[in-house]
């Protein structure tokens, strides 16, 4: 493992019953890179993704995020690693019984090292991060529109200010003027924060958009982790049909 390296998975397979989704699978991430986590439906790009936010426990291999397993070492050890990343679920993942403010507060409160003056201030600085305004903060999920709820599922994630962000179909379910704007912010935070991004996603405009690098989940591993401009031209079945499309050569014409 490099030094600089956020994610490295090393020898991972993952089996459930007797079907395995992941054979001997090796990535590594490191600081600074926005990365496009891509492959067929069913090829376990979301069950790799649970596996590095520690969400499930692979069959064999090894996870470490900032040069640390992440699995192991007792619960405090385990609950600081973690406080080092932040997730943005498909669809939000918000407390439907908490409005903005407390959705966003959670992960502080959780702390129990903040005061309620520091955590308000913190909520609204995140809030502004996001381009959300402060009456927004008592509006409940149900009241907002899919690109608000976005934008406060971001704000939660990067409510402990972490370094690895990772976002799962961050711009699904959004219409094509508010995906531009939301793939714009993410630019703008990675670029402010210094952030590493991991990006799954089926969106072919968003992951040009985003994606600096690319990594390929087939044949249950990672048959490529490339720059975009080298990944398009690997000669595999799944990149012919995701890359080379009608929709993916209109997607990804400057580097075709």
């Amino acid at each position: 493992m490099t030094t600089d390296a956020v994610v490295a998975i090393r020898d991972l397979s993952t089996r459930f019953g007797g079907r395995w989704v992941h054979r001997h699978l090796d990535l590594e991430i490191r600081r600074g890179d926005l990365v496009g986590l891509v492959g067929d439906s069913g090829s376990g790009k979301t069950t790799l993704l649970r596996q590095m936010i520690g969400l499930l426990t692979p069959t064999e291999g090894a996870i470490r995020l900032f040069g640390e397993p992440l699995f192991g070492g007792g619960l405090r050890r385990e609950r600081a690693l973690r406080q080092r990343f932040g997730v943005l679920f498909q669809h939000g993942a918000l407390f439907s019984a908490f409005n903005v403010f407390d959705n966003i507060a959670f992960p502080l409160r959780e702390l129990k090292l903040l005061d309620e003056a520091t955590i308000r201030d913190l909520v609204m600085l995140k809030l502004d991060m996001v381009e959300l305004l402060p009456r927004d903060a008592r509006l409940m999920p149900a009241e907002l529109s899919g690109g608000m709820v976005k934008r406060v599922a971001l704000a939660r994630a990067l409510a402990l200010e972490p370094e690895l962000l990772l976002l799962d179909e961050p711009t699904a379910g959004l219409d094509p003027d508010r995906s531009e704007s939301f793939e714009q912010l993410i630019r703008g935070l990675e670029r402010e924060l210094g952030l590493t991004v991991v990006i799954l996603t089926h969106d072919l405009d968003t992951l040009a958009a985003l994606a600096t690098r690319v990594a390929i989940l087939a044949e249950q591993r990672i048959i490529a982790y490339a720059p975009i401009e080298e990944a398009v031209r690997i000669d595999h079945p799944f990149v012919h049909n995701f890359f080379l499309s009608g929709r993916g050569r209109h997607a990804f014409a400057n580097v075709l």
